[in-house]
């Protein structure tokens, strides 16, 4: 077993890229940009040492799913959440996390908060992305340039495959900044805290070829449409969906995309 820091709290886990947040002033902004609301269903990812998830337990009528993948972190958190039925804590990898069998029992759609890990901060975002008919939005602290990634704007240098696949179904507000001192210890970078909205009809109906098309786009994103969808369609076929095959990826808005992922539709029917 893994000998207790000299303070008496568990060591730090390198590999799962934990920086605690500790600081009160921020715990207090996030609490109030999230606004539970009565009936509500939390979910925290990665509650660490319990800073944020004390507040979390004091939101009155709601429920608190909390899912921690350190054994001795959760450990020390397990009192807290023995004794209530509306609370749980979860010891598990939020990665394989099911959210949308957790909305079903908890009877309504979840509302997500926490610290990201840095190391799996864009596989968390595509996991929440999968099951976002469970999720009705996400309060997350990220570092500062993912944020920035995910509210960018075609042509910008931030804009990439993050961006677009999130695009048809999330709407994204960049909340406010966290230093690396708002962490314990603190992080060599600035993080940022964003909510992220699911919406209740997607901005378009999406192509079953979406993911692919976008990921082939931006696998080498200098390159042409051309010569980085030269594996799926021709420079005539994205010519025919009035798109520039000379124009970097980049430049399309999302929609854009799907027009192409619809014309690899039709051609496989």
């Amino acid at each position: 077993m893994a000998r207790q820091a000299a303070s008496g709290r568990p060591p730090r886990r390198k590999r799962f890229g934990q920086h605690f947040l500790h600081d009160p002033a921020a715990i207090r902004r996030i609490v109030a940009a999230l606004a539970p609301r009565a009936g509500d269903h939390l979910v925290e990812i990665g509650p660490g040492r319990g800073a944020l998830t004390r507040e979390l337990l004091e939101c009155a009528d709601c429920t608190l799913d909390a899912i921690e993948i350190d054994r001795d972190l959760a450990a020390r958190l397990a009192a807290a959440f023995a004794g209530d039925a509306r609370h749980a804590l979860h010891v598990g990898d939020a990665l394989e996390f099911d959210f949308t069998a957790l909305a079903a029992l908890r009877g309504g759609r979840l509302r997500i908060v926490g610290n990201l890990p840095y190391n799996i901060s864009t596989a968390l975002l595509f996991r929440l992305l999968a099951h976002a008919d469970a999720i009705l939005d996400a309060h997350v602290m990220l570092q500062r340039e993912v944020v920035a990634r995910l509210a960018a704007q075609p042509g910008s240098a931030d804009y990439g495959r993050l961006t677009v696949m999130l695009a048809p179904r999330v709407a994204v507000e960049r909340l406010f900044d966290l230093g690396p001192g708002a962490f314990q210890p603190p992080p060599r970078v600035w993080s940022a805290v964003a909510r992220l909205t699911v919406l209740t009809k997607p901005r378009f109906t999406v192509s079953r070829r979406y993911a692919e098309v976008v990921q082939a786009a931006f696998a080498h994103r200098r390159k042409t449409l051309r010569n980085a969808l030269a594996r799926l369609m021709s420079g005539a076929e994205i010519a025919a969906c009035g798109l520039d095959p000379g124009a970097r990826p980049a430049t399309l808005a999302p929609q854009e995309f799907n027009t192409l992922a619809l014309a690899l539709d039709r051609a496989r029917v």
